[in-house]
């Protein structure tokens, strides 16, 4: 396996933790809307990192797919509202990791999340010097590979990585046709991966001394 020329970051299980956050925008949009529907940390925190579509489908196979949608849409307007005061978890070492990792890597982020939505992580986290640039699934709806590709033909990139919390991102990183670092204190399981790392300072470490 060369060595990277550029590190891909999935942002939530792998970023920082924000169901509280999630949870409390889905709630106040089914209130909103005088629906019955109620989500839990716990049920939310099995979804994080689906793509939009599947997850509403999974939350809400009552609705139809247009209504689905719509509260979908509500739900990514609450959250855009909440994340500047709620924010989230920020994982252990993640911003210094990030100010040593990007001294030697070009570092992005890219998420299966609504438009605008790492942007405001960004910003909230003050991380925005350290990131070269990001990408959501809200943009164009295209599965993270093909996102991927976009990243590095945008970029002119070589031979990235891609670093994320669930076997998806392990599928979606192969059919990128890249080597997927697992890191295993986010949302997922898997034995997809080409390295594994338990916190972010080990990754960070690993990856400054290649």
């Amino acid at each position: 396996m060369e060595k990277p020329d550029s590190l891909i970051f999935d942002m939530d299980g792998t970023l920082w933790d924000a169901v509280a956050t999630y949870t409390h925008s889905w709630n106040k949009a089914f209130e909103e809307l005088d629906l019955p529907h109620r989500v839990a940390v716990e049920e939310l925190a099995k979804l994080v990192g689906m793509e939009g579509k599947k997850a509403t489908a999974l939350l809400m196979p009552d609705l139809t797919e247009e209504k689905r949608e719509e509260i979908y849409m509500q739900v990514n307007d609450y959250r855009r509202s909440v994340i500047p005061q709620m924010g989230g978890i920020l994982y252990d070492g993640v911003k210094e990791g990030l100010q040593q990792l990007s001294e030697k890597y070009k570092l992005f982020i890219l998420s299966n999340c609504a438009k605008g939505i790492i942007r405001l992580f960004i910003d909230w986290a003050g991380i925005d010097e350290y990131i070269t640039d990001e990408f959501a699934y809200g943009v164009n709806h295209m599965p993270k590979s093909h996102n991927i590709k976009l990243l590095m033909d945008k970029h002119n990139l070589t031979s990235p990585m891609y670093v994320g919390d669930t076997e998806g991102d392990g599928e979606q990183s192969r059919l990128a046709g890249l080597p997927f670092v697992f890191v295993t204190y986010g949302f997922g399981k898997t034995d997809n991966y080409d390295l594994k790392f338990d916190n972010f300072t080990d990754l960070t470490q690993h990856f400054m001394t290649l």
